[in-house]
């Protein structure tokens, strides 16, 4: 019996995810449904699917998984009874403005939240509902608390109209952004899986960077940066190119901890990389109202710079423990000859964003893109089976992002309703004196706090309401401030004590969860190290000040270097004791740059490098007389 369930709901969870898909890029072509109905038919089918896809109990022999399986089917006919009901609301009788909601338009929207809840906790977690609870309370009890922190309550009338018939709660821009061009784009990178796209840049990635010292480590950063926003979850792509990756830094001689390490720091600066983005820049698009494109452009030397950061890591490590080079790498053009084609898709979705097409349309277009372009050629055609599975891959990946965004459209909520985001930069001003370093230390940790339980785009979500606006009190541009928080909601895949994607990493290394996410921490630096940069130097900038952009590039360089290089020891051959001295001593020079005096600390770097130089030639040439 058990068997047959099993089958049955197969089949229609495959029917459902397919069926969304194909929904999903109709409404991308034709935007026939307006917002306004077409967010709640997008979650309530999210939600349907994740009661067919995630059931609530797991344990296949157990005697109660036929009664519990039949109970999900109950919950996902009740999401579409509720959904209905709302979806049919009519907006334009203003007599729930004035009278309320009616009984049944009531209960359809407590019902709804309620659904909507266990949802996100069978695909996010216990963590993000509890938050969401948490903001629900206090916008129903926060009358009953002392001082600052008191606020009006509101009946559960007010708030159900507030967060459910209305575009300010759980239908807020955060799904909508959520259910059209997030959506779009993990399809294109379950596209690019089934048709064989991401083998194609792994192996690219091993043909230029393998035949070096640490080739393979090296070569896992370099396919990160390239394919972790296919998955739109760092920790998924820390999984899937890991189990690549890193067997093979095992093989070279890389400790476990370290293999596992380098691949979820570098699978988390897959989120930061353009062209694609991870989820939370389409939100910042909406957020912010700044043109895709524009935010493109911007991050494209700070995303550089994080991936210089953690390749420097990687060849100060694959130095340090003396590792060889790969015997056999594959050549470039040799990879080219089998994949350039699958170029062809990228190439198109920048040169669209470039041009300032919607990003919903590049998103369409690209999956067109990747399909036609597979075709090309004999041994990447795929046939309908193949598209089938992409579909039915893309419209689950999608389940968690969607349902959790759906979750922090309330927090977002709550916050335009009581006021709550004032009063927290009201406080974090006031801890950290004025100064902004130290309100920057205090977002990074309320980011780490957040981020241990919520997926990134909702953290960033979160904090983008709460801390933007103290930022902006600082005299900070509203793009620098966005992207200083975006870079901030990565960090808790890599910091310990919960470093999820170094977690998953260790899980493929067989090695310490603990030892993984230390390694890990040390590797992404650059998450804390360069929105610091941000917010003192001029890395922000979208084309109008190239020498301001210049300096900022070549004192976030040498910074980086010299964190590095003090921390591990190394740069051309071990440091003596001064030698780091001087590492550490240039470190806060060029960080707080004191009286102008910055480009002293990019002097001591270059004396360093002179200095390091001069030795290992003068080693060279005593190992060649003796």
């Amino acid at each position: 019996m058990n068997k047959v369930v099993i089958k049955v709901l197969g089949y229609l969870v495959l029917v459902c995810a397919v069926l969304l898909s194909v929904f999903q890029i109709w409404q991308g072509i034709t935007s026939t449904i307006s917002a306004t109905y077409f967010r709640p038919v997008h979650l309530a089918w999210v939600m349907v699917l994740i009661f067919l896809h995630y059931p609530l109990l797991k344990n296949e022999e157990s005697r109660f998984f036929v009664p519990l399986r039949l109970f999900d089917l109950v919950l996902a006919v009740a999401t579409v009874m509720a959904g209905f009901r709302i979806i049919n609301f009519d907006y334009n009788d203003i007599n729930y403005l004035l009278y309320g909601l009616s009984d049944y338009d009531l209960y359809a929207g407590v019902v709804y939240v309620v659904l909507m809840m266990e949802a996100c906790r069978r695909a996010v977690g216990w963590v993000m509902v509890f938050i969401a609870l948490l903001f629900l309370a206090y916008s129903g009890f926060g009358d009953m608390l002392p001082g600052a922190l008191a606020t009006k309550s509101y009946s559960i009338q007010e708030w159900v109209q507030f967060q459910i018939f209305s575009s300010n709660g759980v239908f807020g821009s955060a799904l909508g952004i959520a259910a059209t061009t997030v959506f779009i784009f993990v399809l294109f990178g379950a596209f690019l899986e089934v048709t064989g796209a991401g083998k194609f840049f792994i192996d690219l990635a091993f043909a230029i960077a393998g035949k070096y010292r640490g080739g393979p480590a090296k070569a896992a950063v370099i396919a990160s940066a390239g394919l972790g926003s296919i998955s739109g979850s760092a920790i998924a792509n820390t999984v899937t190119t890991g189990s690549i990756t890193i067997p093979m830094m095992k093989k070279l001689g890389y400790k476990p901890e370290q293999a596992a390490g380098i691949e979820a720091a570098a699978s988390t600066g897959g989120q930061i990389m353009p062209p694609i983005m991870g989820a939370g820049a389409f939100v910042m698009a909406q957020f912010t109202g700044v043109p895709y494109s524009d935010i493109m452009i911007a991050s494209i030397a700070p995303a550089l710079l994080y991936f210089f950061c953690t390749l420097l890591y990687v060849h100060i490590m694959a130095c340090k423990l003396e590792l060889p080079t790969v015997s056999r790498a594959e050549a470039v053009w040799a990879v080219m000859k089998q994949g350039a084609h699958f170029l062809i898709p990228l190439v198109l979705i920048t040169a669209l964003l470039m041009m300032g097409y919607s990003p919903l349309l590049v998103g369409v277009a690209g999956c067109a893109a990747i399909l036609v372009a597979a075709a090309l050629r004999i041994h990447s055609r795929i046939g309908v089976r193949k598209i089938i599975e992409g579909l039915k891959s893309g419209a689950l990946l999608a389940l968690p992002i969607s349902v959790a965004c759906a979750a922090a459209g309330i927090i977002v909520g709550v916050v335009g309703q009581t006021g709550i985001g004032l009063q927290f930069t009201q406080f974090v001003m006031a801890l950290s004196g004025g100064y902004m370093f130290t309100a920057l230390i205090l977002i990074s940790l309320v980011a780490l706090v957040l981020g241990m339980g919520l997926p990134v785009t909702a953290a960033y979500i979160v904090l983008a309401v709460m801390a933007v606006p103290l930022l902006g009190d600082f005299g900070l541009p509203l793009l620098t401030s966005h992207l200083i928080v975006f870079w901030l909601s990565q960090t808790s895949n890599v910091t310990p004590p919960i470093a999820l994607a170094a977690f998953a990493g260790a899980g493929v290394a067989n090695a310490s969860p603990i030892k993984s996410s230390v390694a890990a921490f040390k590797l992404a630096a650059g998450l804390f190290l360069i929105p610091i940069m941000m917010a003192y130097t001029g890395l922000i900038n979208t084309g109008e000040d190239f020498s301001g952009l210049l300096m900022a590039v070549v004192q976030t360089v040498a910074i980086i270097i010299a964190m590095a290089v003090a921390i591990e020891g190394y740069l051309i051959k071990r440091l003596s004791l001064p030698e780091r001295g001087l590492a550490f001593v240039s470190f806060p020079v060029l960080l707080f740059n004191p009286a102008g005096f910055g480009f002293l600390g990019v002097l001591l770097i270059l004396v360093l490098l002179f200095i390091q130089w001069r030795g290992r030639a003068g080693a060279v040439r005593r190992s060649q007389a003796g």
